[in-house]
C-alpha cells in the first residue's frame, strides 16, 4: 500500500468514524442531561420560541450592530465561505463521491472555489485579530481556542497547496491535517459548529413557552 493509499484508506475512515462516534457521543450526552420540569401552563409555543431564536440570533440586534459588525462580517466571510468551498469544490465533491456516498453533483468553477476560499480565509484572519486584539477575548482565550483555530488555518492552507496536483505529498499532508481536524474536532470547542443549534433552540424554546420573544 502507498502511502497515499494509507492516508486516503484506513488513516481516513479512522479519522472519519472517531470523529462520527465523537460527536455523537458529545449531542447524546447534552441530550440525556433531565429536562427541566415545567410546572407552569405554557403562555406560546416553545417550538415557535426555539426556531425565533436561532433565526434572531443569526443577525446582530439593531441596537448593537455598530459594536458586533466586525465579528458579525468576519465570522460569515469564514463560515459562509468554508461551506461554499467544502460542499462545491470539485476535489471535494469527487472525494465525496469516491470514499462517501457514491454520488455526487456539479461543482463550482476552479476561478469561483479560489476565490470562496479567499474569502473564508480572509474572514478566518479576521476573527484571529479580533481576538488578539479584543481585551475580554484575550482573557478568554485558552489553548483550545488556538489550537482550533491553527489547524483549521492549516486544512485550508494545505487544501490550497493540493489544489495545484504538482506533487503528491502535497495531498498526503492535505488529508493528514484534514484527518487530524476530524479526531479534535468533537473534543474541542469546535463542535460548536453543531452545538449551537442545540443551546439557541433550548434557551428559545424556555422562553418561548413563557411567551417571551428573545
Amino acid at each position: 500500500m502507498t502511502v497515499l493509499g494509507l492516508v486516503e484508506g484506513p488513516l481516513w475512515y479512522t479519522a472519519a468514524t472517531v470523529f462520527v462516534v465523537g460527536a455523537l457521543w458529545r449531542i447524546g450526552g447534552m441530550l440525556a442531561l433531565p429536562a427541566r420540569v415545567e410546572l407552569s401552563e405554557p403562555r406560546a409555543s416553545a417550538t415557535a420560541g426555539a426556531v425565533r431564536s436561532i433565526l434572531q440570533h443569526s443577525l446582530p440586534r439593531p441596537a448593537f450592530v455598530r459594536q458586533t459588525a466586525f465579528h458579525v462580517v468576519a465570522g460569515y466571510l469564514f463560515h459562509l465561505g468554508l461551506f461554499a468551498f467544502l460542499l462545491f469544490g470539485a476535489p471535494h465533491i469527487a472525494f465525496i463521491k469516491e470514499r462517501i456516498l457514491g454520488f455526487g453533483w456539479a461543482p463550482m468553477p476552479r476561478w469561483a472555489f479560489i476565490v470562496t476560499a479567499e474569502i473564508a480565509f480572509l474572514g478566518l484572519a479576521l476573527l484571529w485579530l479580533r481576538r488578539l486584539l479584543d481585551p475580554v477575548l484575550v482573557r478568554i482565550s485558552d489553548a483550545d481556542d488556538r489550537a482550533g483555530l491553527w489547524l483549521t488555518c492549516l486544512v485550508m492552507l494545505t487544501g490550497c497547496f493540493a489544489l495545484q496536483e504538482t506533487d503528491e505529498s502535497l495531498r498526503i499532508l492535505h488529508m493528514l491535517s484534514v484527518e487530524a481536524w476530524l479526531v479534535y474536532f468533537p473534543f474541542s470547542r469546535l463542535m460548536h459548529a453543531v452545538l449551537f443549534l442545540f443551546s439557541r433552540g433550548y434557551t428559545g424554546a424556555a422562553y418561548g413557552r413563557r411567551g417571551i420573544a428573545l
